[in-house]
């Protein structure tokens, strides 16, 4: 089963400089593939302290650099903050450069604070997301973007010509029920960021299978799942650590989103959030975090492994991409709780059978204009 590492450059409450964030956050990245971690990703967030990774495809070109076989996978790139030609371009780019390690990871968006920073209209945000999806997804099967009823793209080529299909390799972060048909119509598989009750998810998943079958006639993908991991072989000061920090890290989420606002969930396809604030009224801050906290792999390395074959049986996921420093965590801490995770559960994770992760098929060479 495949595992990868993901990386979300937190700073709350700016405790820290950027810099040496920064510093650390690379040593730690550095030090996944060398630790047996089959994938390294990046989010993409502006503005604030909440995740201080604007550009995940620049960082990513960094760490092709910086590793062999390692795959480089976007969770996410948000399609309405960009140009969709420029983002075309750009993981054209990159799958060069990586020898074709990268994985497309898509999403819309949901800050409030991001879609005002860019000047644009939130309202519009799931219709810039499928137009831009559409176009991209296409630009990188045939080597050209052309049209969109927003973007008006005059017919230019993507250079250099995508050398490798995407086809398989391309994930989306889905998180309301009203996208996974939209996902399942633009032929991507999932990225699950738990949040939401197993349960939910698994009815969000009947609806994606089921529409992937009647437009496709093939059956789904199997997803991939994150998650933010607390292991320690202690299983008091596990679940010590582990409310800490995972639910501090939940309470970065309701600030970066202004999940306790009014605004939030008002906008044109975004109204099935609002069902986030009133639980968070209902069960107040610290009783939502701790829900959260519940959601994700921790405690003692039996108890890890537990988790995350409960999630693998749940959406049967064929492989994880994990966190294993958020919220502050000091990194000496963070260090400690991904070597404990690569020594006593990783190499079992490893073990389990799954689906191997889709290498993306030769594309024909593109001739010249």
């Amino acid at each position: 089963m495949h595992v990868g590492y993901g990386c979300v450059f937190q700073n709350p409450d700016n405790k820290l400089s950027d810099r040496e964030v920064w510093l650390n956050e690379v040593r730690l990245a550095e030090m996944a593939e060398p630790m047996g971690f089959e994938s390294i990703w990046a989010v993409e967030h502006h503005f604030d302290d909440y995740t201080m990774c604007p550009d995940p495809v620049q960082f990513l070109t960094y760490m092709a650099g910086r590793t062999r076989n390692a795959k480089l996978g976007s969770m996410v790139v948000v399609l309405p903050w960009h140009d969709p030609i420029r983002v075309a371009e750009h993981v054209s780019l990159i799958d060069h450069l990586s020898n074709g390690r990268f994985i497309f990871g898509i999403g819309r968006g949901l800050a409030r604070i991001e879609y005002e920073g860019f000047r644009l209209d939130q309202n519009e945000g799931r219709n810039l997301f499928v137009e831009y999806a559409e176009l991209i997804l296409k630009a990188l099967e045939t080597g050209y973007m052309e049209g969109g009823s927003f973007t008006k793209q005059p017919r230019r080529e993507i250079r250099p010509f995508p050398f490798k299909s995407f086809k398989g390799r391309t994930y989306a972060a889905a998180v309301s029920p009203e996208s996974m048909p939209i996902m399942a119509k633009l032929g991507v598989a999932l990225l699950v960021i738990p949040q939401k009750p197993w349960d939910a998810v698994k009815k969000d998943f009947e609806v994606y299978n089921r529409v992937w079958r009647e437009v496709n006639g093939t059956p789904p993908p199997k997803p991939l799942s994150g998650g933010f991991v607390f292991v320690d072989e202690n299983k008091d000061r596990a679940e010590e650590q582990a409310m800490k920090w995972l639910a501090g890290n939940y309470k970065t989420v309701i600030k970066h989103y202004e999940m306790t606002s009014e605004k939030f969930g008002q906008y044109r396809s975004y109204e099935s959030y609002r069902q986030i604030s009133k639980f968070i009224a209902k069960h107040g801050i610290d009783g939502a975090a701790l829900d959260f906290a519940r959601l994700m792999p921790w405690g003692t390395p039996d108890m890890v492994l537990e988790k995350l074959r409960f999630i693998r049986d749940t959406i049967d996921a064929s492989g994880f991409m994990l966190n294993f420093s958020y919220a502050g965590m000091p990194y000496d801490e963070a260090e400690r709780n991904m070597k404990c995770f690569v020594k006593h559960v990783l190499p079992e994770v490893k073990k389990w059978q799954a689906e191997p992760l889709h290498e993306g098929s030769d594309l024909p060479t593109h001739a010249a204009a």
